[in-house]
């Protein structure tokens, strides 16, 4: 008698759901690494520029020391010439003075007397001129102290820098705006505005915009403030980009409200910070990448 094949039953899962987790730490993962190129980028230009700058303060303090060398060399050569001249005179007139007597003698003495005044007045100025070469160049080697101290401060500032804006980039949000779902990473206060600023991704205009019949322009575009609703800090303005209108009604504060320009595939958006009384505060961030759509 023959029995039925057993039938297996395979469970089939349910498909998984989209894993949008992967491409969002990919995307910080490679803004992190473009922000770490541009600040090397600006740390190398800093100091390209600081060593620029300390090679030509070298090479002008020197050249200065050295013209100063110089001329005090040529002043020492004439003082000391002097001195010879003077002193071969002295001798003469003490030759002089020997020979002579009376009346002639005591002319003689005065004029020796006048002599050695001399003599010495340019050997104090002898002595001047080689002081103020050795004052010069102590003055030199101060300033090229002061200037490595100077170079340090840079250095440990510039690092301070970068690890505050490593800091406040990894803060900043990621918020959805009303065009295409586009999403963007938004600035809430000054320095999250420096620290989007610093990554050079786009174009950053800061304004106050006060409710008025005259459109203000920031950037490329003007904006009219329609409404200021403080209690809610919601308002309502009027966009005019390309010669188009576009109204956006009851945004809230820190809401990215987006729109399209002609010259890019990127959207521009405004990002309103605080809603004061007829009075609106934020800034405008339009795309560096000017292509059109």
């Amino acid at each position: 008698m023959s029995t039925a094949p057993e039938q297996t039953s395979y469970i089939i899962p349910p498909p998984s759901g989209p894993n949008w987790r992967t491409p969002l730490a990919i995307g910080a993962f490679v803004l992190l690494v473009i922000f770490n190129v541009y600040v090397y980028i600006q740390m190398e230009h800093v100091r390209n520029e600081t060593k620029a700058e300390m090679a030509k303060l070298s090479s002008d303090l020197a050249a200065t020391v050295e013209q100063i060398r110089i001329d005090s060399s040529a002043s020492v050569r004439q003082a000391t010439k002097r001195v010879q001249t003077l002193q071969e005179q002295l001798e003469q007139q003490k030759m002089a003075a020997d020979r002579a007597v009376g009346q002639a003698k005591l002319d003689a003495q005065r004029k020796v007397d006048l002599l050695q005044k001399q003599v010495a007045t340019e050997q104090t100025r002898q002595q001047q001129a080689i002081d103020l070469v050795k004052q010069t160049a102590d003055t030199a080697t101060t300033k090229l102290n002061d200037v490595s101290t100077d170079v340090g401060t840079v250095k440990t500032d510039l690092s301070n820098t970068r690890s505050e804006l490593e800091k406040t980039v990894a803060n900043l949000k990621r918020v959805a705006g009303d065009v295409d779902s586009h999403a963007s990473l938004i600035a809430t206060n000054g320095k999250e505005l420096d620290a989007l600023k610093a990554l050079g991704e786009k174009n950053y205009y800061e304004f106050t915009i006060t409710k008025s019949k005259k459109p203000q322009k920031i950037g490329n575009i003007t904006v009219e403030l329609k409404k200021a609703d403080t209690k809610h800090n919601r308002y309502t303005i009027q966009v005019v980009a390309d010669d188009k209108r576009v109204e956006k009604k009851d945004r809230t504060v820190n809401e990215p409200v987006q729109f399209y320009t002609s010259k890019s595939r990127i959207p521009a958006e405004i990002v309103v910070n605080e809603v004061r009384k007829n009075t609106i505060v934020g800034y405008l961030a339009e795309p560096k990448v000017q292509i059109a759509r």
